[in-house]
């Protein structure tokens, strides 16, 4: 399986030369087993890179796994080409917000005076499917899908292809004591070859943030070492967070990680491919 990052960030798009080695569009990570059509997590605005990847002749087939529906996890899907040909497929699911469906909260805010085309009027069979808690066959994939902590209705996947198991919380709203892991959460990534977390804040900035929906990096090693996983990619970093920051969080994380007996730790950075 080949796993790629086309977009790392969390809250908003902030490419600038402070940020050129772990990029600056926002969540979106590719699934790739050879033979089988790609799975995606999240729709942020990577998902643009990802659909240089992908046929335009109307071949196109996938499915993507949308935690949320906050902006820097679903601004990508106007700007995706392949599902936009006669012929392509692309089913998308995720959770039903109190607005309504996932296809009904698509709908409102890929609309005029939004954007400029309806969702509707993309030209693919683009197919929305609600979860909550459910475990799915997509294709050869087997899906879990939970609900994580945080703000408003979102989820997290868990993935077992060809005998590898991936799991993606990208939104992790930790508690304030920051000392236990939501059971869900724990089913989610228990023994993961790879899980890609939210990584967002130092501690100083969680204690000022602490009700905004995510957690700490020591937090996201402490989720990983709770649930046996094998390898740990700190993810959804904050705009403000500039690749020098980014590599003290990381030597931060792997000292910690290695402290407490937790995972090998990495961090995702836009293009970064790992083979599992």
């Amino acid at each position: 399986m080949e796993i790629t990052f086309y977009g790392v960030r969390g809250s908003c798009p902030c490419p600038s030369p402070e940020n050129e080695r772990y990029g600056g569009n926002t969540a979106c990570v590719g699934l790739d087993v050879s033979g089988e059509s790609p799975l995606i997590f999240d729709l942020g605005t990577g998902l643009r890179r990802f659909g240089e990847t992908q046929p335009l002749d109307g071949t196109f087939r996938g499915a993507a796994f949308v935690t949320h529906l906050h902006w820097d996890h679903v601004q990508g899907l106007p700007f995706f080409p392949p599902a936009d040909r006669v012929g392509a497929r692309f089913d998308v699911y995720g959770p039903a917000q109190r607005e309504g469906s996932l296809g009904e909260v698509f709908a409102d805010f890929m609309r005029p005076p939004y954007f400029p085309v309806h969702v509707s009027e993309l030209r693919g069979d683009i197919t929305f499917h609600d979860v909550w808690e459910d475990d799915l066959a997509v294709g050869d994939a087997k899906v879990r899908v939970r609900p994580v902590p945080h703000a408003g209705p979102t989820v997290g996947y868990r993935v077992e292809w060809h005998g590898l198991t991936i799991t993606y919380i990208s939104d992790h709203q930790a508690p304030l004591s920051l000392d236990t892991v939501a059971d869900s959460v724990l089913e989610l990534c228990d023994g993961a070859d790879l899980l890609i977390h939210d990584a967002q804040y130092t501690l100083d900035e969680f204690q000022v943030k602490s009700h905004w929906g995510h957690c700490t990096v020591d937090y996201a090693v402490r989720v990983g070492q709770e649930a046996g996983v094998r390898t740990l990619a700190l993810f959804h970093h904050d705009p403000a967070h500039g690749d020098d920051t980014v590599d003290g969080l990381l030597a931060g994380a792997q000292a910690h990680s290695k402290k407490i007996g937790g995972p090998e730790v990495i961090a995702a950075a836009e293009g970064m491919r790992l083979e599992l």
